[in-house]
């Protein structure tokens, strides 16, 4: 297998920024995605179980739900084709479609259809219990007619076809084969996320988007190895024309698979909270891609860059153009970190994404001008605090009012950049005033995290942390570091 080297982001840059021009169909079962998160203190009385005291609930699309919802947030349009119930759930799901823009006129609501739903419990980010309400049943022959009938009048209007399939009933009984025969004859590409061992049903789509399990089971072997993942996915390939295969490796990246071509590309390390939805994101900014004009290794390079960044969020997730953009750049060597050098305008609409999702935030502020163990320990402790560390850097001309003339050493560009491709950092922002009680104030953090050289009486931005709600982290210092001895040590030396 060829190891794919990554392209330079330039092109792949154009790509995304060319996603608001495309439009996607997406057919498939659409589901109500509940997380319920609370604590757990006692064990109940009646049965030998926790007792979960729930401390708050939200919603999200999960499924083609999720599909769309990444199509939308990505910048472009979605049109979803399916049928689900008259009921609450689908209720739900009608509703926060059309808070995004989405028309749902090609979603049909029935009374004798139960919409998919899946609800999902955990205490301290550790799910304990998933409750499923469903009914798997393939579509009636009125309700066969009516999808097809929808899909019909609004491919024309879409660049690219998704079939979402999680085995719900919708894409049964050759549903998924009469669709695949419509676009076909229609030119137009389709993409499956699959679902189940038989792969017959998806028989000449444009391509599939397995991960490595559903690969070995559509086979009927285990697939570990490149080698393994080749063959798996050829023998799929000649045995129902499709033109090439996209496997998905969690950790490993992802393959892209063709009968003549093969290449592997790698993943980017990161910590990981949930893969709730994360094959659709990665279905739809694959198809976003191809549908831009991107080749498919281009397509998939983006497409894994994406995945990378929902599994570090909680629950059913999405991602934005701006997210992808610098998912993109890490990717791309030591220069890549720059994006997470923002100024307090990005850096607060960043902070209001990540607690809109559940994370919590972080800051610590410092001049960092000679990186030393001091301060990666500093770092490392405050990031254990939080989800998302912020770093206020004081700029050039901060740090030569604090420390004198003949500093900063390394200017305040070098040190975000150095600063930025620490794992421990997730957004670096330079202030120009002495103090960062002004940034502090804008971007209201979960969590101050100072040295324990400080008193929280003499933290700056204490109080204003405080009154909102969060708290004050006062961590251990590394003995004898600072930039201080650091230089003192290099004048002795010269």
């Amino acid at each position: 297998m060829i190891k794919h080297n990554p392209p330079s982001p330039e092109p792949l840059h154009r790509t995304i920024a060319r996603f608001g021009d495309v439009t996607v169909l997406v057919v498939g079962d659409f589901i109500l995605d509940r997380f319920v998160s609370g604590v757990i203190e006692r064990i109940s009385p009646e049965a030998p179980i926790p007792v979960l005291h729930g401390r708050g609930e939200t919603l999200n699309m999960g499924g083609a739900g999720n599909v769309v919802s990444n199509i939308v947030s990505l910048g472009a349009a979605a049109i979803p084709v399916s049928v689900i119930g008259a009921d609450q759930a689908g209720n739900n799901l009608m509703r926060m479609l059309s808070e995004i823009g989405v028309d749902t006129d090609g979603l049909v609501q029935r009374q004798d259809r139960m919409t998919s739903s899946k609800s999902r419990f955990s205490a301290l980010n550790q799910q304990v219990l998933r409750f499923d309400e469903e009914e798997i049943k393939p579509l009636t022959s009125a309700e066969r007619a009516k999808l097809i009938d929808h899909f019909q009048a609004t491919l024309g209007r879409a660049d690219i076809v998704i079939l979402s399939d999680y085995g719900k009933g919708i894409l049964l009984d050759g549903v998924a084969g009469e669709l695949i025969a419509i676009c076909r004859d229609a030119g137009k590409p389709v993409l499956v996320d699959p679902k189940g061992r038989g792969y017959a049903r998806y028989a000449g789509a444009t391509a599939v988007t397995p991960n490595r399990k559903e690969l070995g089971e559509a086979v009927g072997r285990k697939v570990f190895g490149d080698d393994e993942i080749v063959a798996a996915a050829r023998d799929l390939i000649a045995a129902h024309d499709f033109e090439f295969i996209v496997a998905t490796r969690s950790e490993k990246g992802m393959s892209v698979v063709s009968a003549e071509d093969a290449r592997h590309i790698s993943t980017q390390a990161r910590e990981v909270f949930d893969v709730s939805g994360a094959g659709d994101t990665v279905i739809a900014s694959f198809a976003l891609s191809l549908a831009a004009g991107a080749d498919r290794v281009h397509a998939a390079v983006i497409a894994n860059a994406a995945g990378g960044v929902v599994v570090g969020k909680r629950g059913t997730a999405r991602l934005n153009v701006e997210e992808l953009s610098g998912a993109l750049f890490r990717s791309h060597g030591p220069t890549a970190h720059t994006d997470a050098i923002l100024d307090a305008n990005a850096a607060a609409r960043m902070v209001a994404a990540w607690k809109e999702e559940g994370l919590t935030v972080g800051f610590t502020n410092g001049c960092f001008d000679i990186l030393h163990a001091g301060h990666v320990s500093l770092l490392h402790a405050a990031r254990s605090q939080c989800d998302r560390l912020v770093l206020g850097l004081n700029s050039d001309d901060s740090v030569r009012r604090l420390k004198g003339p003949g500093r900063p050493v390394n200017n305040q560009h070098d040190r975000a950049c150095v600063l930025a491709a620490l794992a421990s950092v997730d957004a670096v922002v330079v202030f120009e005033e002495d103090t960062p009680l002004k940034l502090i104030e804008a971007l209201l953090p979960d969590i101050l995290v100072k040295g324990a050289d400080y008193t929280i009486e003499t933290v700056v931005g204490a109080d204003v942390v405080q009154k909102a709600g969060g708290r004050v982290v006062l961590v251990d210092l590394v003995a004898g570091k600072s930039t201080t001895n650091t230089i003192g040590k290099l004048r002795a030396a010269n």
